[in-house]
């Protein structure tokens, strides 16, 4: 397997744009997940009413009191489970994002793959539960990143041709 030696990286503003998005989502997502963990061994429901308190919102309020009820149902092990899939989806946008910056032709069908994955649920969202600024923002981007990576594959990314030996 050898490089294509026609390949040379152009500039690429939006690949840049995208890679920077996949980067910093992968961070944040990584440190919400050590977020959550830190929350495993806490008393969800105390520390969400002392939250209340700080913000001067009254905790004996319906909705308030039957979140706060709610929050006494979650387990450590559930905390855990959170922690550990928001860590993997995390490392997924980062390794995908790494691969974007090394130009590798898998990782750009990993974006395409994953950009036309969540454009149905993004518009079955808005659909089902009305409009939402922050999920058309979303549909938006994907659908540019899907369109932006796909139609220009063979420009960005390192393709590989198997040669196989003269007989």
């Amino acid at each position: 397997m050898t490089a294509d030696p026609e390949f040379r990286k152009q500039h690429a503003p939006t690949l840049y744009f995208i890679i920077a998005l996949k980067l910093l989502k992968g961070t944040l997502l990584l440190l919400l997940a050590l977020g959550v963990y830190s929350l495993s061994d806490n008393n969800l429901p105390a520390e969400f009413r002392h939250l209340l308190e700080i913000l001067h919102i009254d905790p004996e309020k319906k909705f308030f009191s039957d979140l706060a009820a709610r929050l006494g149902a979650i387990t450590p092990a559930n905390v855990i489970t959170l922690a550990i899939g928001t860590v993997l989806y995390s490392l997924f946008s980062l390794i995908e994002g790494v691969g974007l910056l090394f130009r590798v032709s898998w990782a750009g069908w990993l974006a395409i793959a994953e950009s036309a994955f969540f454009i149905p649920i993004e518009i079955y969202e808005l659909v089902h539960n009305g409009p939402s600024g922050t999920v058309a923002v979303i549909l938006a981007l994907n659908i540019l990143i899907f369109w932006y990576l796909l139609a220009n594959r063979h420009r960005l990314f390192r393709h590989h041709h198997h040669h196989s030996a003269p007989e």
